[in-house]
């Protein structure tokens, strides 16, 4: 037979056009012999003549596609289809299916060859039984085949049944409909008269766009460029990379705090020069179902990796489609993985935890975000070539802060300030950082002034946000130390707790102190005294000085009358605080946290399992958590043990007590003559209560229009005296 010579050397318009010439070949074995070839109604009916035709023994000889047609042409060059078909495993049958089902998606004219060749010029693509046609093999019993060259040239032995192995190349679990690539349609017609689809995407990236699949909007997105400490850190990246390179696995990473193990799996994909997709699952099962499919392929058609993250609520079914699928797959997620999740067991591993405070990589996050525009922070940065100096910190104006350590210029806390002891309480993982350098540089432009550590603890706080709202009231502290009024020891003892909460990862973790038994690096505060002496205050005022929120929790919240509920209720919580850069506070903690007492019914067996789950808790809490009780002697020795500080806030004397008046009056308008120094003396109330009688007196003047007077705080110390049921002193017994 003659050979053509194409004028293209596009492998697929070379493909194609090969193909066409097969098309004309069998157009023109089809007309021989046939009575209805001429016949412009062709395929709209049967005449007698034509069922005759049909009766009549088969006679024909199949011929693969491009054997015979083509033996002496030159090699089709390598292009999209065939790098995909080497890179998936396809068969050269496989290829030259793929393309007779897509070329009516590519060239128009084969509509009507198909059209004609399937005997209905309303089915315009290609059925199962054109293709197993063109390609040479049978389509019922009595066919004689000759088979196809496989993919390294050599001739495959006759199979025993070919017609079985034929159509096993459309089965749902053969290579072409396994990975996506293919569609067998009409599911109601006989299986020789289906029509073959290819989806859209696998078209359109054959023609070279690489634009993402539309069904994949909302849930897939390019991970962000990795930053901060954990991408700094070579070692776990560097394994991971090397393993990622090697072949494709599923590795799944368990991350302590949110967005650390994101981090990791994209400093490792981009080591190991692999490009990633990063998919967010929906919540309804049944639309992850429907999402998988489009995921697969995408990620195949550009060889890329998937990244998962979070995880849904129940992984299972994901996990086993994406184990099973070839492709590299790395998950990540602050759940311990169950081996029920999946058949076969990704790579597990533990991210690592990321420093405390990470000096440098704070440092280098405002450099990096200082040298951006302001209308491009919003968008994602690629990270500085390895060995590139980080952009050094210093002031617009070009002054030095004399420390490295340093943010850049001059703001409420003076000349520049330490940025390591600014962010030490934050153990911000991910991309996290980047983003609170991204807000304090916004913050400070805002109010026009160079960064500062104000600037920096409100961005921070800001990527604190969580679930914790759900359970407890959050308190935005606004109080410092000049607002307690307290004796020395107490005032002592508070600033100690700010600095263990401060340093704890640097004792605890770099210098190996933690008692090992999986204990966490929380810090446990218990706060013991009268009503009103600031045990509330004072908690807000530590979490101020770590630039932190407070979060009161509320103990309706926690407490269910089902057993089992107030456990899950208080697991839901710690694991929020574990995750977040909060203070907790456990108001009336002995409500919770009382003594557990010997068993003579089912409620103190219930009552003593909550205090046995909640002394096991306190062991592998990695937060800042504040208890305060009226009643010391209420909270369980056990508990005490696990406590890092025990501060007894004392019922202030009159001296502390005049102290407390004059702070309350402080911005409160008062007469000349105005002197608390007799009810100081005369009322023996607490912090709380004098705030409370001094908001009275300041209720009274404001309805008389005048300013506060000495009888207008005598009053209010009468009232809360009577609210209290006490005595008030010169009224006699009431």
């Amino acid at each position: 037979m003659t050979t053509h010579a194409f004028p293209t050397a596009d492998p697929l318009l070379l493909g194609l056009a090969r193909l066409r010439d097969r098309v004309g070949q069998l157009v023109a074995d089809r007309s021989t012999g046939d009575p209805t070839a001429g016949d412009p109604l062709r395929g709209l009916y049967l005449s007698e003549e034509a069922v005759r035709h049909l009766l009549a023994p088969a006679t024909a000889s199949y011929a693969p596609v491009f054997e015979d047609v083509f033996e002496d042409a030159e090699p089709v060059p390598e292009g999209r289809l065939e790098r995909l078909a080497v890179r998936l495993g396809l068969t050269e049958l496989d290829t030259r299916i793929l393309l007779i089902a897509l070329a009516p998606d590519l060239d128009r004219s084969f509509e009507q060859l198909y059209g004609y060749l399937n005997d209905d010029v309303s089915r315009r693509r290609a059925t199962v039984g054109l293709a197993l046609d063109l390609c040479g093999l049978p389509v019922h019993l009595g066919g004689v085949v000759r088979a196809p060259h496989s993919t390294h040239g050599a001739r495959h032995a006759p199979s025993p049944h070919p017609l079985a192995e034929a159509r096993a190349r459309f089965h749902p679990s053969a290579p072409l409909t396994a990975l996506g690539l293919l569609t067998v349609e009409e599911r109601e017609r006989p299986f020789l008269s289906r029509a073959l689809r290819v989806p859209d995407r696998l078209v359109a990236h054959l023609l070279g766009d690489d634009t993402l699949d539309a069904a994949l909007a909302g849930h897939v997105r390019p991970p962000a460029p990795p930053s901060g400490p954990a991408a700094e850190d070579s070692g776990f990246t560097a394994k991971l990379a090397a393993r990622l390179a090697a072949a494709p696995l599923t590795v799944f990473l368990r991350e302590h705090r949110e967005g650390d193990g994101l981090v990791r799996a994209s400093a490792a994909l981009r080591a190991a020069g692999i490009e990633a997709l990063h998919f967010t699952p929906p919540e309804a099962g049944t639309k992850l179902a429907g999402l998988l499919p489009d995921l697969l392929r995408e990620a195949r058609l550009c060889d890329r990796a998937i990244v998962v993250s979070p995880l849904p609520e129940a992984p299972g079914p994901l996990l086993r489609a994406l184990t099973a699928a070839g492709v590299r797959v790395v998950v990540t997620g602050s759940r311990p993985y169950d081996p029920q999740w999946c058949d076969r067991d990704p790579l597990v591993l533990d991210v690592p935890r990321p420093a405390a405070g990470a000096v440098d990589a704070w440092s280098a996050a405002l450099g990096r975000v200082a040298n951006v525009p302001p209308a491009a922070r919003g968008a994602a940065r690629p990270l500085a070539a390895p060995g590139t100096p980080t952009p050094p910190l210093g002031p617009p104006s070009g002054r030095t802060t004399g420390a490295s350590q340093h943010a850049p210029g001059a703001g409420a806390d003076g000349p520049g300030f330490d940025l390591a002891a600014t962010v030490a309480p934050y153990r911000l993982g991910g991309d996290r950082i980047e983003r609170a350098a991204r807000v304090a540089v916004d913050l400070a432009a805002f109010d026009g002034t160079p960064v500062t550590a104000a600037h920096l603890r409100l961005a921070a706080r800001l990527q604190s946000a969580s679930g914790l709202e759900r359970h407890a009231r959050r308190i935005r502290p606004d109080v410092g130390w000049d607002d307690l009024v307290l004796p020395g020891k107490p005032l002592a003892q508070l600033r100690e707790l700010a600095l263990r909460a401060r340093h704890r990862d640097r004792v605890l973790g770099d210098w190996r102190l933690s008692a090992g038994g999986g204990r966490g690096r929380g810090v446990l505060g218990l706060f013991a005294g009268e009503s009103g002496t600031g045990k509330t205050l004072s908690a807000e005022v530590v979490a101020a000085e770590l630039g932190l929120d407070l979060y009161v929790v509320q103990l309706s919240s926690i407490v269910d009358k089902y057993v089992g509920e107030t456990e899950k209720n208080l697991e839901r919580i710690f694991t929020e605080a574990d995750r977040t850069d909060a203070v907790l506070l456990f108001d009336e903690a002995d409500a919770v946290f009382g003594k557990r007492s010997e068993v003579s019914s089912s409620h103190d067996k219930y009552a003593n399992m909550e205090s046995a789950y909640l002394l096991q808790r306190l062991e592998s809490f990695d937060g800042i958590a504040v208890l305060t009780t009226n009643l010391r002697a209420n909270i369980d020795e056990a508990f005490t043990r696990r406590l890092d500080l025990v501060v007894d806030f004392p019922f202030p004397d009159t001296a502390q007590r005049l102290a407390l008046w004059r702070h309350s009056l402080a911005v409160v308008p008062c007469a000349d003559d105005t002197d608390p120094t007799a009810v100081a003396g005369d009322f023996e109330l607490a912090g709380g209560s004098i705030r409370s009688a001094v908001v009275t007196a300041a209720y009274t003047a404001a309805g008389r229009g005048g300013p506060v007077t000495t009888a207008d705080l005598l009053e209010g110390a009468r009232r809360e005296y009577r609210k209290a049921g006490r005595l008030v002193p010169g009224e006699g017994n009431w």
